[in-house]
């Protein structure tokens, strides 16, 4: 390698091995293909990501809120009946529990989905959130008996991704943004 070729290959080469085998960033007057491709995904993914996360949370919630409104549609009907009529003591009966989870988890989604009235379906979801959590409590032995977690137990641990969900989207809806790295 000559002396005039040296300086052109340093400066296409991000990162060279060291003679001790680390490697060493060499500044480069132009980002790399790579570097502009990971650039765009990020300004894509800061721009639209939370809008798409809270439009599926709203998918999920609308088709699990819509199936509750059919007798036997919902493999969870029994567990909501169940955790409402605990949760109040028994003064709603099953058919009124199903009810209402069905209207608040539509209600739910169709503000996610839109994105009308989204703090108000927010704070219904953070609501709704501890009864869908409630039944690691309430029924902890039924869910997790000696074996490991049921299917039931697994269908309920899985919604603490929905509860992240949930929070990251509130925290956008009342200003947080993400912000690229300057």
């Amino acid at each position: 390698m000559t002396m005039s070729t040296a300086p052109t290959l340093k400066a296409a080469t991000r990162h060279a091995p060291s003679p001790d085998n680390t490697f060493v960033h060499h500044a480069s007057t132009t980002p790399s293909v790579v570097d502009r491709a990971v650039a765009g995904l990020a300004t894509v993914l800061a721009r639209h990501s939370i809008t798409a996360l809270r439009i599926s949370l709203g998918l999920v919630f609308l088709g699990f809120g819509v199936l509750k409104f059919f007798p036997g549609m919902s493999p969870a009907a029994e567990l909501a009946e169940r955790t409402i009529g605990t949760l109040t003591f028994g003064l709603v009966g099953p058919t009124a529990a199903l009810l209402l989870t069905a209207i608040m988890e539509t209600v739910i989604g169709l503000t996610l989905v839109t994105g009308l009235f989204l703090r108000t379906g927010l704070v219904i979801l953070a609501g709704a959130l501890v009864g869908i959590m409630s039944p690691l409590a309430l029924f902890y032995g039924e869910l997790f008996p000696a074996g490991g977690p049921t299917l039931t137990a697994q269908y309920v641990l899985k919604d603490i991704v929905l509860a992240c969900a949930g929070a990251v989207i509130g925290a956008a809806a009342l200003g947080a943004r993400l912000r690229l790295p300057e």
